[in-house]
């Protein structure tokens, strides 16, 4: 006979009476079991060392489920850490959100018949009262190895000052983030210049 005893969402105690004896087994699940929760195998195994951080090692810090860098590997690659535009509007409201973004063409696109003609974009989200970023958002070349990065700083709570002060890498497709300059609620243009 088997009884479970739910201790948290994604702890279960489970109780089997064996031979008169009375075994206990715990028994934890991670993402893949958990609903709006990014089922990515490195998260999984984060999450699984934030657990043995708590039970063995005195941790009390607990999973960030929010600012995980994922990436879409299609041809032209989506990468994006924190909240999405709609999410920071729904949570923070919209007089308190403000979204920096640029189209831009990557040096490796200008270089190419085939992709000169396609844009790259990349987007920033911003918290207004304490100007913390957010959600940042790129849609270009490399997408993965340009969020690794940014996905640092958003643990560190990084400000829209952080990435402005920042001095880019010239030309790298990165470079479009810590440059960025013009509001979606301005209006203007948002196409990048050229050098």
């Amino acid at each position: 006979m088997r009884f479970f005893v739910c201790l948290t969402e994604c702890i279960v105690l489970t109780m089997r009476v064996i031979d008169s004896l009375f075994c206990f087994d715990l028994l934890f699940f991670f993402d893949k079991f958990a609903q709006g929760i990014p089922e990515l195998t490195p998260v999984a195994i984060q999450a699984g060392i934030n657990l043995s951080r708590r039970l063995f090692g005195g941790s009390t810090e607990s999973m960030d489920y929010k600012n995980i860098c994922t990436t879409v590997f299609t041809p032209i690659e989506y990468g994006t850490v924190g909240y999405s535009e709609d999410e920071a509007l729904e949570v923070f409201g919209k007089d308190n959100v403000e979204i920096y973004h640029k189209f831009f063409t990557p040096l490796e696109w200008s270089l190419s018949e085939s992709r000169s003609h396609h844009q790259a974009f990349t987007k920033v989200i911003v918290d207004k009262s304490n100007n913390k970023v957010l959600g940042i958002h790129f849609l270009g070349p490399n997408a993965g190895e340009v969020m690794q990065g940014y996905g640092t700083a958003m643990k560190k709570c990084i400000t829209f000052k952080d990435l402005a002060d920042t001095v880019g890498i010239h030309p790298t497709s990165a470079e479009e983030i810590v440059t960025l300059s013009v509001t979606k609620s301005s209006g203007a243009d948002a196409s990048a210049g050229g050098c």
